[in-house]
């Protein structure tokens, strides 16, 4: 397989999670192809040429996938994950990539039960999203960290 092919499809199965990401009542089954699903998107963009962004981005997914199945343990991972990737490579990240870490590590410890990490990685979610630029991804990450209930 091509890196062209692994990154088509990393871009096809990325894209096929969020459909069930959305979707609002999902079966046990549709919830392990959304495990799925985001997981063999990370592993065809490191097939892919990508960037530390890209992978980040994919445990950043993973992290929101793990969560939405009721699995703390996967999301706190992932989640740490990609924030050690945003934070080591700062330089090919997007002004969003940080705020968005410290969202899924909110969520991640939100849905482990830690009450107190969570509404720290939230303040720092939204003091740093608080620098995005661009507006539409600023409203949209404060968005997701006021889903964080």
């Amino acid at each position: 397989m091509t890196p062209e092919e692994h990154r088509r499809l990393g871009v096809e199965l990325y894209n096929g999670t969020w459909a069930l990401i959305e979707q609002a009542d999902r079966t046990a089954d549709e919830d392990d192809e959304m495990l799925h699903r985001a997981h063999a998107s990370a592993y065809h963009w490191l097939q892919a040429p990508h960037t530390a962004a890209h992978r980040a981005r994919s445990h950043w997914l993973c992290s929101r996938v793990h969560v939405l199945a009721g699995q703390p343990e996967g999301a706190l991972h992932h989640a740490r994950r990609c924030l050690a990737l945003v934070e080591g490579n700062a330089d090919e990240m997007e002004e969003w990539d940080l705020p968005g870490a410290y969202e899924a590590l909110a969520r991640a410890h939100h849905e482990a039960g830690d009450e107190r990490e969570a509404a720290r990685y939230r303040s720092l979610g939204l003091e740093t999203v608080a620098k995005v630029a661009d507006e539409e991804d600023r409203k949209h990450i404060e968005a997701d960290l006021a889903s964080i209930s």
